[in-house]
């Protein structure tokens, strides 16, 4: 029961803190819709605490808004304040935080268990890394439908219409990089040699 009560506490916390950052961050409904794809209804009865918020409407949330998810919801910190490995668990994934860098590049370890999913596609504002550690992952990516096995990585502008998900047939581990509109990813080449020498090299989707 006090369990319930904590639990509940949380969630009626979550309306009014996504309120806040929305207005600090001089943001419309109706803008912050278009960002996420989530509808301006939805987003008014989140922050009115008439919506439960779920895993589903606040991991684009905290992307548009550049911030971690255990923000949004006010979990305590615990442990390392650069690390937080809360596992977040839902139908389709676990989702574990790996990252506390507001404004930056952020890093999630996904583990998505087999079954197979419809595609939905959305966009929003951002750039993302996956990099994907065993299994198949089945991305959708504007008009692509490809699958990554282990040890094959993609990068894309969010802005894309993307959808990623097992391919039914067994888990996917894989680890993802969310960063702001405009960021690349930077590869340091192999250590030079007076004929070959090293150099920053940075890879467009």
């Amino acid at each position: 029961m006090a369990k319930e009560r904590e639990d509940a506490a949380v969630l009626a916390g979550v309306g009014p803190r996504l309120r806040d950052l929305r207005r600090q961050r001089g943001t419309t409904l109706a803008k912050l819709a278009e960002t996420t794809g989530i509808s301006v209804s939805t987003l008014s009865r989140l922050e009115s605490g008439e919506r439960r918020p779920t895993l589903e409407l606040l991991l684009p949330l905290a992307r548009a808004h550049q911030v971690p998810l255990d923000d949004l919801v006010g979990a305590p910190q615990v442990g390392d304040p650069r690390v937080r490995l809360r596992p977040v668990k839902r139908d389709w994934a676990t989702i574990v935080p790996l990252t506390h860098n507001p404004g930056g590049v952020q890093a999630f370890k996904m583990i998505i268990p087999p079954g197979s999913r419809e595609p939905d596609p959305r966009s929003h504002e951002g750039y993302e890394w996956l990099y994907v550690l065993t299994g198949e992952l089945r991305l959708v990516l504007g008009e692509h439908d490809l699958v990554l096995t282990a040890g094959e990585a993609a990068e894309f502008d969010t802005r894309v219409p993307h959808w990623f998900g097992s391919t039914g047939t067994a888990a996917v581990e894989l680890l993802s990089l969310f960063g702001p509109q405009g960021e690349r990813l930077h590869t340091r080449a192999r250590p030079g040699t007076a004929h070959d020498p090293g150099a920053s090299t940075s890879r467009d989707g």
